[in-house]
């Protein structure tokens, strides 16, 4: 078989997953993650999504990711639908004439891979999508920037059957727009990644300056640059815009993270929680993935938000975090323009003996003895030291240093492939 032997088909789900989604009875809100290519997918299910959405080779608005060819976007389909997850193409970008080239048969290859749905956010597109996919549910792109029911109901009527809210929405809005619509039409909103300055993401700046398109899915972030003043009689001259002698970063935005606040999204009416990053690392999706789908869990049953879930989302890649707009402006912050995370990603398991000796493949460096964590998706992350570190052929190692390299080392407990080892960061030696 190809592709990690199609994700491993014979693994089973997530013990008790299916007596939480019972408990749930529907009610709970679907956990959407990123998936931007076969190993982000990979994750994506193996922690506990619901659903994932990712792209084609054309037509996202991710050129950056890796994405899915026509053969890979089938069998990425098959293999969540037998995991029990739902997969959303996204069909995002916004084509200018002459860009629809091969659109149409794209949509039909969606549809013959089963999707669960497209995500459009043109019109236009939209239109091609119910001629050559028909039967395939319509998700509205926050790119459409629905931000009142009169929209939403307009795209209801054109057969939306979702629509992912425009993030500069509060959730006053959001209620009015659940009140005001049909209860068939799906609210999605997201709850976790980067924001843009722009407004829904509709953003002219990387165009102008590099000429790669940001609704087109190449956006060059020139928002997270270093910006200063020029004055026209002052050739060569530039001023901080900042009294700061390190510049000033205007444009960025901070982070989105709403993980201690999903209980009042879903009163709003929300029923998809996405996650932003297909093209962040596959750790991101593991974590992110992992530690939202503990938070929804406890929201299903009942439980109080545990904090703990909160410091799982410092251990991702991210700028300041912020609740976006859903309780008022979020601020922007203008210090640098610089991501940090509290942990970095050592090893994932690849296969592991029920005592714990474990085959991993090195991702970053790590020696003998050191204090690591062990993140597996059910229950919290395992703090350990290393031991009994050796290569693949069973040499003894103080010091892995070559990434992507076969290890065995021994693990406090079990853990399933793809759990994943990794320091936090003010441990690093």
């Amino acid at each position: 078989m190809t592709e990690r032997e199609n994700l491993r088909r014979s693994e089973p789900p997530p013990p008790g997953r299916d007596r939480m989604r019972a408990l749930r009875n529907g009610a709970a809100p679907e956990l959407l993650s990123p998936a931007g290519d076969w190993e982000r997918l990979e994750m994506a299910l193996h922690y506990g999504a619901d659903a994932v959405y990712l792209a084609g080779r054309r037509f996202g608005l991710r050129a950056g990711a890796g994405n899915f060819g026509p053969e890979e976007l089938q069998r990425a389909v098959a293999v969540s639908h037998r995991r029990g997850v739902k997969v959303y193409v996204a069909v995002n970008a916004l084509p200018h004439e002459g860009d629809t080239d091969g659109l149409p048969e794209h949509l039909e290859r969606c549809a013959e891979a089963g999707a669960d749905a497209l995500i459009v956010a043109d019109l236009g597109v939209l239109a091609l999508a119910k001629k050559h996919a028909p039967g395939v549910p319509l998700h509205v792109s926050t790119q459409f920037g629905v931000v009142n029911a009169a929209a939403a109901q307009v795209l209801y009527a054109l057969g939306a059957k979702r629509v992912i809210l425009a993030r500069e929405l509060t959730l006053p809005q959001i209620r009015a727009i659940r009140k005001n619509t049909p209860p068939e039409l799906e609210l999605e909103a997201f709850v976790h990644g980067a924001m843009c300055v722009s407004f829904s993401g509709r953003c002219l700046l990387s165009n102008y300056l590099t000429g790669r398109d940001g609704n087109g899915g190449a956006c060059a972030q020139p928002c997270r640059w270093r910006w200063h003043l020029t004055e026209e009689r002052r050739s060569g001259e530039r001023f901080d815009i900042t009294e700061d002698s390190g510049g000033t970063y205007i444009l960025n935005s901070r982070d989105l993270c709403m993980i201690a606040h999903l209980r009042d999204l879903l009163e709003a009416g929300v029923c998809s929680f996405k996650l932003e990053g297909r093209t962040k690392s596959a750790y991101y999706a593991a974590a992110a993935t992992n530690a939202y789908r503990h938070a929804i869990d406890d929201l299903a049953a009942g439980r109080p938000f545990d904090p703990f879930w909160y410091g799982e989302c410092g251990k991702l890649s991210h700028r300041p975090y912020s609740t976006g707009f859903y309780y008022g402006s979020p601020g922007q912050y203008t210090a640098d323009s610089r991501y940090f995370s509290d942990a970095d990603i050592c090893a994932v398991v690849e296969e592991c003996t029920p005592d714990g000796l474990a085959l991993v493949t090195e991702r970053n460096r790590f020696s003998q003895g050191d204090a690591l964590e062990l993140l597996r998706r059910d229950g919290k992350p395992l703090r350990f030291c290393v031991s009994d570190l050796r290569d693949g052929g069973g040499a003894p190692l103080d010091t892995a240093n070559r990434p992507m390299v076969p290890l065995r080392l021994r693990l406090p407990v079990y853990a399933p492939r793809l759990s994943i080892l990794r320091r936090l960061r003010q441990e690093r030696t």
